[in-house]
């Protein structure tokens, strides 16, 4: 296994689900004050990069989920925010099978080019048979989805960096391909981040050997660790990305005066679930963890409560006073969490006001974490956040 050591110098990430989906991030009837459409999207990004998130993560799904029936596609969503924002970094979430990897890299190139370096992409193998069986796709069993997957991420990382570039796979065979112009050349980055999402012992054994990012569903602190070492044990054994893969987690954030009023919302949002939809969606995503040989996976062991959050949000218990999560995040960056991706009711002033309520605490917790493990965070690494005028600016 790949020595973990825990980065305690380097300041936390925070990243955002775009909600480019109609409906909000919770199948509930409870208000969600969130809009699918982009004008407000495009403000939700500017305040984004001026309360210290660093990324945002755009849904992919072709067939109405979750019980939206709207959805903006993924890729062209993203190049529409990366053109609307400075700083915030954007990540298309896209499907092997749905995508060849020459076509999504080439798109990326330009994504990035017209960026300035800000454009990036989450692999996800798909669980959802009826969008590629209806489609007329080619439909996988669920390890054979990753061994897809690994195919893919390959191509799209040798199509980035090498000229001339050869694949032969079960899935793409690529002949001496040169992408130009190549992607920019970033300081630090050996060229667009490539996150990779599932939670399954067939993703995390893919993960570990070719993505620079290890994204899971909502976890607890014990069971996130036994995803970081399956992810470790596989980059030790065969890793072809040239370090190793640092990890983010989904958390569905419920930041109130009082803890009570935080469960109260959590209890309010479960009592009103719109069951049909959570439950169409629970059989749906019986193709994903528990489809698998060992049973281990996304889902794997959902309740009808967690999937009331589709990622298993409330899984990780971001739920309480700034203080409660701030010191819940700070646990997590402990066992090796490097970034985490958040979702919220009312997504432009409840992520807001993670910014300016809880963020600082966590720099702070961070800080005294650095120090009393005799180093000290990095902060010429903290994110540029905006002035008032700058929050001002994202009204425009």
């Amino acid at each position: 296994m790949t020595d973990h050591v825990i980065d305690l110098e380097t300041p936390l990430k925070f990243a955002y689900w775009v909600p480019n989906v109609s409906g909000g991030l919770v199948v509930s009837t409870i208000e969600q004050r969130t809009n699918w459409e982009f004008e407000y999207n495009k403000k939700l990004a500017r305040i984004a990069e001026n309360s210290g998130f660093e990324y945002a993560l755009t849904q992919t799904r072709y067939a109405a989920s979750y019980g939206a029936d709207k959805q903006h596609e993924a890729t062209s969503f993203s190049l529409a925010l990366l053109m609307a924002t400075e700083r915030l970094k954007v990540i298309s979430a896209v499907h092997p099978g749905m995508w060849h990897p020459g076509v999504l890299a080439k798109f990326i190139i330009t994504a990035d080019h017209l960026s300035g370096g800000r454009a990036a992409v989450n692999i996800v193998s798909g669980w959802l048979k009826d969008e590629f069986v209806n489609f007329g796709l080619e439909w996988l069993e669920h390890d054979e989805r990753y061994v897809r997957t690994e195919e893919f991420i390959n191509a799209l990382r040798g199509l980035w960096t090498q000229k001339d570039y050869s694949q032969s796979g079960k899935y793409y065979n690529i002949t001496d391909f040169t992408l130009n112009p190549a992607p920019l050349d970033i300081p630090g980055r050996a060229h667009p981040e490539i996150f990779f999402g599932g939670n399954s012992t067939a993703a995390q054994a893919a993960a570990g050997r070719t993505a620079d990012w290890y994204f899971s569903n909502g976890r607890d602190l014990e069971p996130f660790k036994d995803n970081i070492r399956g992810v470790l044990a596989a980059a030790g054994q065969g890793r072809t990305a040239p370090a190793a893969p640092r990890f983010g987690l989904n958390g569905f954030v419920i930041a109130r005066e009082t803890e009570k009023e935080a469960q109260d919302t959590l209890r309010e949002i479960i009592a009103k679930a719109h069951k049909p939809a959570v439950e169409g969606f629970a059989a749906a995503v019986k193709e994903a963890g528990q489809s698998t040989k060992d049973g281990k996976g996304m889902w794997e062991d959902s309740t009808f409560e967690d999937l009331v959050q589709y990622n298993d949000g409330f899984r990780t218990k971001l739920i309480g006073t700034p203080e409660q999560i701030a010191e819940r995040v700070v646990e997590y960056k402990k066992i090796g969490v490097n970034l985490f991706l958040t979702g919220y009711l009312h997504f432009q002033e409840e992520l807001e006001a993670f910014g300016r309520d809880v963020l600082p605490i966590v720099r702070e917790l961070e800080a005294d974490l650095a120090r009393k493990n005799g180093t000290e965070l990095r902060t010429d690494l903290l994110p540029v956040t905006g002035s008032a005028a700058g929050l001002a600016g994202a009204n425009a």
